[in-house]
């Protein structure tokens, strides 16, 4: 396993200053909000994209993958009743490939609540269905560009739209692809209502990346969940990918977080 940290905590640094910062302090991987350079992916040039591969190859940091894809990108929206709107968010999913593709990047974590919510009339099995079709171009894409699209399932204090590694699981069978599987995160999966270990092993082959957090938002370590028997199933499946360092609260600042956070996990996972 590779450990790696999300770039908006730095979002108020110079992204040079970060990468190296990241990789100074020991990480194998920085994961990019796209949020955190435009708005739209598609409004950034090929030249920036080549840049920050060959910045992060330079000093021998991995680009890992990207999130909070919809954070900014206004009027996407997976389960919208206006199949316009439906047709502009499978496009955008494919302009997000080719994205991280063109960074070097290998996954694609889509969680973004915000824009899969029910809206009101739409039924879950309607939703599921206007899902399935948003998500079928960008997978195809994602074949192309060997990349992997990961759904996450988030609490439902965030959505009313797939909330378990279950439910998410369910939804990226049915393409029978690869490129698109799910992604753990511990936060959200304290909502699940089972011991996060158990999640990961029913979950074993179906995730394609994992995102260490805490349920108060912090960074692993800076909570009450203890990593060790998370790390202990994470080995036990043989998983093979990123743990990425994600946060919502950045009251202790990006170097103590970012510092911090990969202490406790080369502790626990050691």
């Amino acid at each position: 396993m590779k450990f790696g940290i999300c770039n908006e905590i730095f979002k108020e640094w110079e992204i040079e200053k970060a990468f190296r910062f990241v990789k100074q302090i020991g990480y194998d991987a920085i994961e990019i909000a796209p949020f955190t350079i435009a708005n739209y992916v598609t409004e950034i040039p090929q030249d920036t994209r080549r840049k920050l591969r060959n910045l992060a190859q330079d000093i021998g940091l991995e680009i890992s993958a990207v999130h909070w894809v919809l954070v900014q990108a206004e009027g996407m929206y997976m389960t919208h009743t206006d199949a316009g709107i439906r047709n502009k968010t499978a496009q955008y999913f494919c302009d997000l490939v080719d994205f991280c593709g063109d960074l070097g990047g290998k996954a694609i974590v889509v969680g973004s609540p915000k824009q899969r919510n029910l809206l009101p009339g739409v039924s879950y099995d309607q939703a599921w269905e206007w899902a399935k079709e948003v998500f079928t171009p960008s997978i195809a894409r994602a074949a192309e560009r060997d990349v992997t699209i990961c759904l996450e399932p988030l609490a439902p204090a965030e959505t009313d739209f797939i909330n378990t590694a279950e439910e998410a699981i369910r939804f990226t069978r049915q393409f029978g692809s690869r490129h698109f599987q799910i992604i753990l995160d511990v936060k959200a999966m304290c909502s699940m209502g089972q011991p996060i270990p158990e999640i990961i092993r029913q979950s074993a082959g179906e995730f394609a990346y994992f995102h260490a957090n805490d349920e108060n938002l912090k960074g692993p370590g800076f909570g009450k969940v203890d990593f060790r028997p998370i790390a202990d199933a994470l080995k036990e499946v043989n998983y093979e990918g990123y743990v990425s360092v994600e946060v919502f609260n950045f009251e202790e600042g990006a170097e103590v977080i970012a510092t911090q956070s990969l202490d406790y996990l080369k502790a626990t996972f050691a």
